[in-house]
């Protein structure tokens, strides 16, 4: 196959959290810069020595960026660092991805090209799964979708869950910052409501998700009941944000406006 040069941007970036991913993470952050410059990587506290070899990738490399968190602080957090970071140096936008292998560095410039033809928007990606997917994790997500959509008032929430996705930095940072909450695992389904909240339209494209075995290098951090009493928690408060903002959600859905 042809080898692709990666698109450079100067307000578009790719952001790889990562904590302890083994090292498939090489694999992923190499098929994020073939594909996209410059690729920044937040390594959240991780001690499987992921650190030294990405930034042992990154000499040489002035389109690969490794920030190094010295304690892990959660998914939310790591982002944070990494949009307050981005948005000093002049980035608009992020595009986060997984750091295990499962997202789809492919279609990391079909994700950026919308995301610049429309740059108020979000753009999600709806997971598209394999026959290898476990059955309890596809069937447990609609459980948040669902109450994702109902707090929303269904603004287009394809998928709550799915991280590989592009955000406008401004919004999200302002919506971070203004509560101490999405700072685990809980950032990526509170952060698509928060930003419908704040009128951050979805766009939705569909996008494979894999899940690696532990022979292909496949590491999960995923603990059903910790993080499931999380989510819980995470719409608990959700849903008594909706009942507050839920007369400005009726009129932007009947008028389209805040005004």
């Amino acid at each position: 196959m042809p080898e692709t040069t990666p698109t450079p941007s100067t307000t578009h970036l790719v952001l790889i959290p990562s904590y302890n991913p083994g090292p498939q993470v090489l694999e992923t952050v190499r098929q994020a810069r073939a594909q996209w410059t410059p690729v920044w990587v937040v390594v959240d506290g991780s001690t499987d020595g992921t650190d030294r070899s990405l930034q042992a990738l990154a000499q040489g490399d002035e389109g690969l960026r490794i920030i190094v968190l010295l304690e892990n602080r959660g998914k939310g957090s790591a982002v944070l660092e990494g949009i307050g970071l981005a948005a000093q140096a002049g980035f608009t936008h992020a595009l986060t991805m997984d750091s295990d292998g499962q997202h789809p560095a492919d279609l990391i410039p079909t994700f950026m090209a919308a995301s610049l033809k429309a740059p108020q928007a979000m753009v999600l990606g709806k997971p598209v799964f394999g026959p290898e997917a476990p059955a309890l994790r596809v069937n447990g997500r609609k459980v948040s979708n669902g109450w994702a959509n109902l707090e929303t008032l269904w603004m287009g929430i394809g998928d709550s869950l799915y991280g590989f996705r592009v955000y406008p930095i401004a919004p999200l940072a302002r919506i971070m910052r203004a509560n101490p909450f999405m700072r685990r695992f809980d950032f990526d389904p509170e952060a698509v409501v928060r930003l419908c909240w704040a009128g951050v339209r979805p766009i939705n494209i569909d996008a494979p998700v894999r899940y690696l075995s532990a022979e292909e290098g496949g590491i999960s951090h995923f603990k059903y009941l910790r993080d499931n009493t999380l989510l819980t928690w995470m719409h608990t408060r959700l849903f008594i944000g909706f009942l507050l903002r839920l007369p400005l959600l009726v009129w932007r859905r009947l008028f389209g406006s805040d005004h």
